[in-house]
This record gives structure tokens, sequence and C-alpha cells, in this order.
């Protein structure tokens, strides 16, 4: 009912004929409006097209005056037989229309496309939705009446599911959608507010360093790791956002954010991994693969020697005798040499394992008698080690005892090769002669190498072991003492705590047989810094206190000889003196080796380790931090103190 008291009655279609799709609808329709004097007013309208249809001249001008937000009368939709330009659409569809009306925005240019516009493609023409407005009795827009008239439900019913605003229209009414020319609606292209970020780093084209390097989730990574950024997802979403929204863009991404670089089919074609080419180009331990991984063409050596003292008991860790806190980062190579070692070699090998962690695997395991010499690798540089050898020799006149001698460890990293021997000689101190023969039975009893080609057969002496390894370090308990009398070296080591240790040097055994060259020819040694190491009382810092009163001397050492003058460089070198359950300190030291290309006619170890350790040392490593975790959350939980007043 409208405000002068006419109501709104159901339209009534005159019996008309069925008309096919393909033909016009019918051109004539009538309803009636019931007035408020009980007077009925029949009224017809014609069907006119679009062209047809016009605008008085008085209602354009309010038609412009009138805010777009105002309420809409309601239209019914264009019948289902019309033709291509029109369609049957959804109330909600006009009002969606109506919104991208009112916002002002271009959508019938034709020369704008974009992917994100192909849902609204199909609607490829606006359709001239009429209007019937009621002012004062009066029609003031022609209606198209066709069969949807009959087969739609009454219009008052229509009415009532019509929001607020289109059951009354103000008297002013207006034209809600305007006759438009037929075009596609499309909805303008997202523009970039600014230039795309450029992509920084490549790892297709940098090369994977490893040296000096652990994994990237460790904490003493270094600065020099790759950045944080290229450990996500790259299908995360947050990394697609700084890219060109294009498959093109998508797929390039995608290919050159690589973990590994990639590898052509000739190359694989050209080569086995496990025989390889006899050249030195293409080969697998040849120079391009040594300049991926060491672009310096430098390898970080880890030595640590340590006489136990037979003890069973372990230190509950170890992290200070291998992961010391004032370096920055973590080596390539641990070499751990122990003389009179625990009784159970297995469990010692397993807390070693267990203390470097999943990125290292031990790499080989050699003993004789009490005295163990194990390496350690990291993980992703087994590869390029030749099979391992070692071998043993005993310096006492029972060979039965094993107690004094050493063990040797060969192999070949790349072209280099390496010789690492943990020794224990005799103890005692005046028999210094008596060491001096337990080096050279030694030298020239060793056997090594066995099926490892020397790489430089020409510099090799048939009675030294110690000529036909590139890179040598010779470690262990040496027994050389101090040849001067407690008291003595009391004084010196009160005047001199931390500082240089060149008074207490000039009275070392080794240093003057070194000097004279009777003992380790060839073979240097770091400046030492550090207190002597032996002889402790256990648990303490303070030197032998029993009726021996043996003197401090520095009994435990690590030399080095190389091949190639400086060779060697010489990181750190020092004693560990938070481990105190020997009566020896363990000494440390940290060295940095140049490595060459080699050739693949050596017998490659194929990735091999000890997967049992391995696999028993990282179980008891998750074991000890899920029990550190729950003691924290334990006390806490137990410091939370509630008062109630």
């Amino acid at each position: 009912m409208s405000k002068n008291g006419e109501t709104i009655v159901p339209f009534q279609l005159e019996d008309e004929p069925e008309i096919e799709s393909e033909q016009p609808p019918s051109s004539k329709s009538s309803f009636t409006i019931e007035g408020g004097d009980g007077t009925n007013t029949e009224l017809r309208g014609t069907n006119k097209s679009s062209e047809d249809f016009q605008i008085p001249q008085d209602e354009r001008i309010q038609e412009t005056s009138l805010s777009p937000y105002q309420p809409h009368p309601p239209s019914l939709p264009k019948p289902p037989g019309m033709g291509k330009g029109n369609r049957n659409i959804s109330f909600e569809e006009k009002t969606r229309r109506r919104r991208l009306q009112s916002s002002q925005e271009s959508l019938t240019d034709p020369a704008e496309t974009g992917s994100s516009t192909d849902s609204l493609r199909e609607d490829s023409t606006p359709v001239l939705s009429s209007a019937l407005g009621l002012k004062n009795g009066q029609i003031s827009g022609g209606i198209n009446f066709d069969r949807a008239a009959r087969e739609s439900p009454p219009f008052r019913d229509r009415c009532s599911s019509l929001p607020e605003a289109d059951k009354h229209p103000s008297r002013q009414s207006r034209l809600v959608e305007q006759q438009a020319k037929p075009s596609r609606i499309i909805l303008s292209p997202l523009q970039p507010t600014g230039a795309f970020p450029p992509l920084d780093y490549s790892v297709a084209s940098m090369s994977l360093r490893t040296t000096n390097r652990i994994d990237r989730d460790c904490l003493d990574y270094g600065k020099r790791g790759l950045p944080e950024r290229l450990h996500r997802n790259f299908s995360d979403s947050r990394l697609l956002d700084t890219m060109v929204a294009d498959n093109a863009s998508v797929n390039s991404m995608k290919s050159n954010f690589s973990a590994l670089n990639p590898i052509r089919p000739k190359d694989v074609r050209n080569r086995s991994f496990l025989e390889g080419s006899v050249l030195g180009s293409g080969a697998l331990l040849g120079p391009e693969e040594l300049d991926r991984y060491f672009p310096d063409r430098h390898v970080g050596i880890y030595i640590a020697t340590w006489n136990m003292q037979g003890e069973k008991g372990l230190p509950n860790n170890l992290d200070d005798l291998l992961l010391p806190t004032d370096t920055e980062f973590a080596q390539d190579f641990y070499i751990i040499g122990v003389q009179e070692g625990c009784p159970d070699r297995r469990e010692w090998e397993i807390r070693l394992q267990e203390t470097l962690g999943p990125y290292y695997v031990m790499l080989y395991a050699a003993a004789h008698g009490v005295l163990y010499l194990t390496v350690f690798i990291r993980r992703d540089l087994i590869w390029f080690c030749s099979e391992v050898e070692h071998a043993t020799v005993t310096t006492r006149i029972i060979s039965q005892i094993k107690t004094k001698g050493a063990v040797g460890l060969g192999f070949t990293f790349f072209g280099t090769s390496f010789l690492f021997i943990t020794s224990h000689f005799t103890s005692g101190d005046s028999k210094v002669y008596e060491r001096i023969l337990d080096y050279n039975k030694i030298v020239e009893a060793l056997a090594l190498p066995r099926s490892l080609p020397d790489t430089n057969p020409y510099r090799s002496i048939a009675s030294d072991v110690t000529s036909r390894f590139d890179e040598v370090f010779w470690f262990g308990d040496f027994n050389f003492r101090l040849s001067k009398d407690r008291g003595g070296v009391d004084t010196i080591l009160t005047q001199h705590t931390g500082k240089d240790m060149g008074p207490l040097l000039q009275h070392d055994q080794l240093c003057k047989e070194m000097k004279d060259g009777s003992i380790f020819k060839g073979f240097q040694e770091a400046p030492i810094n550090f207190p002597p190491t032996y002889k402790f009382d256990i648990g303490c810092d303070v030197y032998d206190t029993t009726s021996k009163q043996r003197t401090p001397s520095y009994t435990d050492r690590i030399l080095f000889r190389n091949r190639q003058a400086d060779d060697i460089k010489v990181v750190k070198y020092t004693s560990c003196s938070s481990i105190k359950t020997s009566d020896h300190r363990p000494v440390i030291g940290m060295f940095q080796v140049k490595i060459r290309p080699g050739r693949d006619n050596i017998p490659l170890g194929a990735g091999q380790f000890d997967r049992a350790v391995y696999l028993e040392g990282i179980r008891r490593r998750i074991t000890r931090e899920l029990k550190r975790r729950e003691a924290v959350m334990k006390n806490q939980s137990n410091s939370t103190v509630c008062s109630i007043s």
C-alpha cells in the first residue's frame, strides 16, 4: 500500500499463446491498482526494447540529484527466454552491481583485462532492469511483462522477501540501472605499489661452503651462513608475496633456490661416483668439487689428547673438551687420542658422538690396548674420504702388554693424505733415551700406507712413516719432563701465571731433544702459553701433593709436520682445565690445513661410518635434552609461591 492509500495487487496476464524462446515476447501486459476509495484502475504496459525506453526530462534531473544510497524500488528479473544480450539475474547479483556502480570504479573499459576477472566475464552485457515507480497514482516508467511473469511468484510475495528499503520505495522514484551499451564487465588489474625487491641470493650460483661451518640450525653457525629466509619452505606464501605474480617468475624462483647445486646429465654420464675419472678434471675428488666445498682450499682440524688414567667414570659433560665456547666455528674433523683409556671403549665412542651430535659421524676408530684413536668428520664430507687404514706398534719388551706404544691412522681427503698418531712413551724423569727409542721404533714399524697410493712418492722415505703422508699430526703422552726441581718450577709458575711459559720451557726435555734433532725430525709445535698438564691431584687444580712430589711437566703434546711449507696453520693450542677426573689435563689444538685436489684412482670410503654409534649417541642426546627440559619446568613450578592473607 502506498502513502495515498493505494494498494498494489498482483498483476494478471492476459491469455496468450505459447511463445518460443527464439521469438520476441508478447507486447501487452496489464495489472490493476486498487485505490483507497475502492476503485480499481487497470493499467496496460507495452513491452519495448531497451533502445525505445525513454526517461522524462524532469525525472532525469531528479535522477542526477538523488543520492546513490537512497532505497531503490524492486525490479523484476528478465525472463529466461530473452536473447543472448540479457540474462536472468538474481537479486543478490543486482545488489552487487549497485555497489560496484556506487563505488564509481571504471568497470566497463574493454581494454582492461586480468586473470582475476574471469569469474565476471560471463556477465557480458548489463541488463536494463525496469523499475516500477508510483507517484500520485501515476506510472513513471514502462514495464516489460512476458512469460516469466506467469512462471514467477506473485509480486506481493516477492516483495515480502526484500529489505525494508525496497519494500517501501520513496515517492521520488528513480531509475536504478541506466541503459548501458553491451560490454564486458571486468575488474581492473591490481597494480603493484612499488618495485619488487631483488633476489639477493641464488644458491645455484653460490658455492656451498662447508669448511669451518656446521648446519645452519646450529647456534654457532656464524654470520657467513645463508639468510634465514632461505631456510623457509619455498612454497610459503610469504615468500611468494615478494615475487611477481606470474607463472614464469614463480617457476624461475623454484629452480634457482635449491639446497644442492644442479648436476648436468653430461657430468653424470662422464663419471662414476665409486670409480670416477682418472683425469684431474671432472673427477669426484677433482678441483671442481674441491672448490665447491672449500673455496679457499683449507680444512679445519681439531685434535685432543688426554691421559685418562684408566678411570672408569667419565666426565658428565665433554663439551669443554670438544666444543670450547671461545671458538667461533666448529671444525671439519675431530681427532681424539686417549692414553690409559677407560675400560669400556665403546662407551667412550658413544659419549663422543653424543657430544658432537648429529652433525658429525664417526669415520673410524682404532685401538691398541688402552690407546684409543677416534676420527669424527662432518657428515656431508664422508664422500670425499678414502678408505681408512690403521696400524699399531708396541714399545714394551713383552708385546702382549699394550700400555705403551702407538696407534696410527691414515686416509686421503680429496688429494691430500693425512696421518694421525697417538702414542704413550716410557715414563720416568730420567728416561729420555728410552723415549727416543720408542719414537724410532714407531717411525720404522708403523706399516702405513698399505693400499692407499702415495701422493708424492719421490719425497717418501722407507724407514720413516711420517715422510709418506702430506700432513702428519703426532700427539699423546710423550712423558718428557722438566729438568728442574719442584721448588724451582713452583716459583716460576707463581711468577708467570697466565703469561709466556718460556722460562719453564727452557728446562723442557722435549724442546731440547727436538732442537738437537734426535727426535721428531721435521716436526713443529705451536707456542705453549698454558701451565704444565701433569701431575694434578684428582678433582682440583693443585699439583702433586703426595710424598713423591712429582715435578709439574708438559707431558701431553701435539706436534705436526707437512711436506709443503706453511700447509698447516695453528689456530689454537691450549689445555682444558675444566676436566679434572684424571691427573692429566687434556690438551687441544685447532689447525687450518691446506688441501689439494686429487684423482679418483684411490679406494673411496663411499660414505662409510659407524651407524650403530651414531644412532645410540643421538638417542642419548635427545634423552638428555628431554630430561633437562623436564627439570627446568619442574624447577619453575616449584619456584611459584602462593600466599593467602
